[in-house]
């Protein structure tokens, strides 16, 4: 299996990746059609809630459009259950030799969290190239990426934790950044709320926000 090819075709689809977490299964499949209404076409629902693989059955149904992924994975049947609820994709928040060892052979496609120079080294090992940078604000943030673009050129990441609409252009900006993840696109009161309006909008806002220009020909 690559690990490569189809987690870079993913993670381009979008600027941004919205992290979701649900808590009531009713509002998945209205949320992800608020989310591809405002043009986000990938999405992460975390594996944090009780009401998460029943949420991700219920997107992978109804909203085929949007690139499904399953965050929060811990360890290797987290991603066999993902894969059986519909998943396209996996991320996790860090990285263990075991969970890598799972998800090179695995059955989705797999973003592992990095936070270190050595954690990165044995993704890489793993044979991984694309790669979470989490927690991205509490680890250095834009100057920690510069900083691994030195000894890691060839690596592209999703910079997640403490990305916001305010600073999400910044970390974009940087060559070994490929996409950002973040919460600010459903938050949890308009998400509680149903508030589908508010999502719509905070999602046409950053893409517009955020799209990256046409390369020229």
């Amino acid at each position: 299996m690559s690990v490569a090819r189809p987690i870079a075709s993913i993670v381009a689809a979008s600027p941004v990746i919205p992290v979701v977490t649900i808590t009531d299964v009713a509002h998945a499949v209205p949320l992800a059609k608020a989310l591809v209404r405002g043009g986000i076409r990938v999405v992460e629902v975390t594996l944090r809630t009780g009401a998460a693989l029943k949420a991700i059955e219920a997107i992978a149904k109804e909203v085929p459009e949007i690139l499904l992924g399953v965050g929060t994975v811990l360890k290797a049947s987290d991603l066999h259950d993902a894969a059986r609820a519909g998943a396209a994709f996996a991320i996790s928040p860090g990285s263990t030799p075991a969970l890598l060892a799972a998800a090179k052979d695995g059955p989705l496609p797999f973003l592992p969290g990095v936070a270190t120079p050595s954690e990165i080294m044995q993704a890489v090992d793993a044979g991984f190239d694309h790669l979470k940078f989490f927690p991205a604000a509490a680890f250095g943030g834009t100057d920690a990426l510069k900083a691994f673009a030195g000894p890691f050129p060839s690596l592209l990441f999703c910079p997640t934790g403490g990305i916001s609409a305010d600073n999400a252009a910044r970390y974009l900006a940087l060559p070994n950044v490929v996409c950002v993840g973040g919460s600010w696109l459903t938050p949890a009161a308009a998400v509680a709320a149903g508030d589908w309006t508010q999502v719509e909008r905070l999602a046409r806002e950053a893409v517009a926000n955020l799209a990256r220009p046409a390369p020229a020909h």
